[in-house]
């Protein structure tokens, strides 16, 4: 068995400082002086960027993502984070509707009223994008995201072939209901499937914090002082537990992380993570804005688009922090 070693780097994100809106969150716009238009007529376009939590750096990469293939084509982009909080966004998007917005590209806050933004936009006549998280019930008319069943069951067969699969694995969720959340669960399950790796302890944060990583990861440990696995379903996440790994003098669990985070790579590289899996954020927001555009000109698009997740190790990590996809 390949035994890893988990090195802890002191505190590794800061939270970003958000001024608050009438609707109580962040609203920021971007543009270019040239114009993008509508097949039928000279008129700008405005997209509306609901994003559920920018101190999360996955959510934050998209927006840059997003901002910049917006101004490439001289799209107005008005950013509203919503701080985590699923009745603000409500809110939020109700403000992009009343500004009647072209589109609207839409990160859920969270489980809860997620259908309520795209079921307004939609009775507005306003084309609705999702991405990372699709509402049950209401979906968007296209839905961007990694395929994280797929790549949380690469993740999963990683594992055994790094553990001759065995090991006791305590799992640090994301939040419950969430698209992402349960495609992990189902993809990690499914890579695992047949190994004598066994889950002994889960819970779920509720806005995917690193200091929920760590709370979570410390209690497991005290309660399950045998595991020897964690699986933290965002590098924050991963990230959190990694610090309770080391507080508990636990050098020998083996940290796994999702989303590719800048901070994340980096923990990859230095060995606080075994692995994660790197998400292609710039390709998504580049994707989601071309979404719209086509949405807005009546073409079609796929139901769903969805993006392959790379499992990143110390042997291939360097490629993706010199070039992030």
């Amino acid at each position: 068995m390949r035994k890893f070693t988990t090195i802890v780097a002191a505190t590794l994100a800061a939270a970003l400082s958000l001024a608050a809106c009438s609707t109580g969150g962040s609203t920021t716009t971007s543009s270019s002086s040239d114009t993008a238009t509508t097949s039928d007529s000279n008129t700008e376009l405005t997209i509306g960027l609901a994003v559920a939590n920018l101190q999360a750096d996955f959510f934050n990469q998209i927006k840059i993502s997003v901002e910049a293939a917006a101004a490439e084509q001289g799209i107005t982009v008005v950013t509203a984070d919503a701080n985590g909080d699923a009745d603000r966004q409500v809110s939020q998007i109700q403000d992009f509707i009343t500004q009647k917005v072209d589109a609207i590209i839409y990160i859920p806050a969270g489980a809860s009223a997620a259908s309520v933004p795209v079921r307004d936009a939609h009775a507005a006549g306003i084309p609705v994008v999702t991405v990372d998280r699709n509402p049950e019930g209401e979906p968007g008319d296209t839905f961007i995201a990694t395929d994280s069943v797929a790549a949380a069951k690469a993740l999963g067969e990683w594992l055994v072939t790094q553990t001759d699969g065995k090991g006791k694995v305590g799992i640090v969720q994301g939040q419950i209901g969430t698209t992402p959340e349960e495609a992990r669960d189902e993809g990690f399950k499914a890579g695992i499937a047949g190994s004598d790796i066994v889950e002994v302890a889960r819970q779920a944060s509720l806005q995917w914090h690193q200091d929920e990583g760590f709370n979570i990861a410390q209690d497991m440990l005290q309660a399950n002082p045998d595991i020897t696995i964690i699986f933290g379903r965002a590098d924050a996440l991963a990230l959190g537990a990694a610090q309770a790994a080391r507080a508990a003098g636990r050098d020998d669990i083996l940290i796994l992380g999702f989303d590719g985070d800048p901070a994340g790579l980096e923990a990859v590289k230095d060995g606080t993570l075994a692995a994660t899996v790197t998400q292609k954020t710039q390709g998504m927001g580049k994707l989601a804005v071309e979404s719209a555009v086509k949405l807005i000109n009546g073409e079609t698009v796929p139901a769903e688009q969805l993006q392959g997740g790379e499992v990143t190790t110390v042997d291939n990590v360097d490629a993706f922090i010199a070039k992030h996809p």
